[in-house]
């Protein structure tokens, strides 16, 4: 059946949404399956704005020769994140969320994580380039009681990344809980720029989840619809109602959409604009002048917004239209209006360069020297019909090579697209070049219903015939139900062994 709202076509929808990234566009998701209809939730105006935000803490570390050592700890605690009541929650160094990870580029790295929950889980390094055997996928599971610890060396440029839980089939579950954090990475072309960056200062991240809690304040696990939870209170930091105190003329803001489920509109309640200075994998090549921003599950943005002394404005998501229909765009959210952080600036504000012209210097990959061309295609919790299997590697790609992956989602229904270890380019939407903001490296990326995306990528140093990456849809409860295949990056000529189970710790 098609869902698509009489009279918008795909060329118009393209045309007015942009992919829902540029300024003014706005963006839906939708579900995968049964739907309800549930009216849109408005809370301009509602939301008591009385707690100041808190910022994660940057993670403590040791030097061990040469080796940068931190040490994580998946726990479970109480938490108080509504004025109703403590909830039950889990948290890495803490009852909820984790401690903020930051490394520079030629760092080599080691993280001890220790496993203290009643069950098994893992810890993935989203958007991270590293061997597979420490990817922190499906396949290194942590059991209880047990300590994981990968290393390697920082590869990549400057970025904001995150680690969270990948658990086969209970990653949406994991993340809700509350098990995930920030994981900055710097590097010498960074740190060169005029941007702001003290943390937690006027370098502030910016974790926004949404949850569902009872009168009692305790975290509630919603029916999913097919789709994911979509929960009705927004939380940054863990912290519900935030404040964020300004002190400076210009504030760089690190968002990460950390939801299982809903997408994000972002915009300022004055509808100000804003610089998106970076997205996925690191800075763009120049800012981009914004007035709203979509972020679907697992994304990530850098944006910079200025302030006057005394004044106030809030982070909003929009709503979001992508040409679904009316009722599948309420049961997922992408009609409704949230105040999610209100900002308010103080008496006297300390002054902030402005922002460079030029910020990073992005080769494009050269599409004639691609390899391969794979096609996805989503549907159904499958990608090419076919649901995951934790055994078997779906494609085989040689290192140091280039390929293109056309990926689409085929039945008008929400899904995005995440790929472990690699930052792809997008080439093209649609037969069209990709809107400034999506210019730059990516790891997720949106996939609109029937729009094909022509992704470039290319594979370099690590190899394990024995041990995959993944890909997949970011909305979890896709990925937890089948949503997601596997490959494995081999040498020339070398084949794919049986996976290797004694990785699975």
């Amino acid at each position: 059946m098609n869902d698509r709202r009489p009279g918008l076509d795909r060329r118009a929808f393209l045309r007015l949404t942009a992919l829902g990234v540029g300024a003014g566009a706005v963006v839906t998701l939708t579900g995968c399956g049964t739907f309800d209809s549930r009216g849109p939730i408005d809370t301009v105006g509602t939301v008591d704005f009385r707690n100041r935000l808190r910022i994660p803490p940057l993670a403590e570390s040791t030097q061990r020769d040469g080796t940068t050592v931190f040490n994580l700890t998946a726990q479970a605690g109480r938490t108080a994140i509504v004025a109703a009541g403590e909830t039950d929650t889990w948290g890495i160094n803490g009852s909820m969320l984790g401690p903020t990870l930051r490394a520079r580029r030629g760092e080599t790295v080691q993280i001890n994580v220790t496993n203290e929950l009643d069950e098994a889980t893992t810890s993935h390094w989203h958007g991270m380039h590293l061997p597979a055997a420490f990817d922190g996928g499906s396949h290194q599971t942590i059991h209880p009681g047990d300590t994981w610890s990968p290393s390697w060396t920082i590869n990549q440029p400057a970025a904001t990344l995150w680690y969270h839980p990948h658990p086969h089939g209970q990653t949406e579950r994991h993340i809700y809980r509350g098990l995930g954090g920030l994981f900055i990475l710097d590097d010498d072309d960074e740190s060169a720029l005029d941007l702001p960056r003290d943390y937690g200062v006027d370098d502030i991240p910016v974790i926004v989840q949404d949850k569902t809690f009872d009168d009692q304040g305790q975290l509630v696990e919603t029916s999913r619809r097919d789709n994911g939870m979509i929960g009705n209170t927004i939380v940054v930091n863990g912290t519900a109602g935030p404040v964020l105190d300004v002190t400076a003329q210009r504030t760089r803001l690190r968002l990460l959409n950390a939801s299982t489920a809903r997408s994000y509109s972002f915009g300022f309640s004055d509808d100000r604009e804003f610089a998106m200075i970076a997205s996925d994998g690191g800075l763009l090549r120049e800012p981009t002048r914004l007035t709203r921003l979509l972020l679907t599950p697992g994304e990530r943005a850098e944006i910079i917004v200025e302030m006057s002394a005394g004044h106030t404005t809030t982070l909003r998501s929009y709503p979001q239209d992508l040409g679904l229909s009316s009722s599948r765009s309420r049961s997922t959210g992408a009609t409704d209006t949230l105040d999610i952080l209100l900002l308010q600036a103080g008496g006297s504000l300390a002054p902030s360069e402005a922002i460079p012209s030029r910020l990073a210097t992005i080769d494009p990959l050269d599409e004639s020297s691609a390899v391969e061309t794979r096609e996805f295609e989503l549907r159904n919790d499958r990608i090419n019909r076919e649901s995951m299997d934790m055994n078997r590697i779906d494609d085989v790609v040689t290192v140091d090579t280039t390929e293109v992956w056309e990926v689409w989602n085929g039945h008008r229904q929400p899904h995005n697209f995440h790929v472990h270890d690699v930052q792809f380019q997008i080439l093209s939407i649609d037969g069209r070049d990709p809107s400034p903001e999506l210019s730059g490296w990516k790891d997720t990326v949106y996939l609109p219903p029937d729009v094909r995306l022509r992704l470039i990528m290319r594979f370099t140093e690590y190899t394990d015939p024995a041990m995959p990456y993944m890909y997949h849809c970011h909305l979890l409860w896709h990925e937890d139900r089948g949503m997601m295949g596997q490959f494995v990056v081999v040498e020339p000529g070398q084949e794919p062994g049986p996976i290797d189970s004694d990785h699975d710790h």
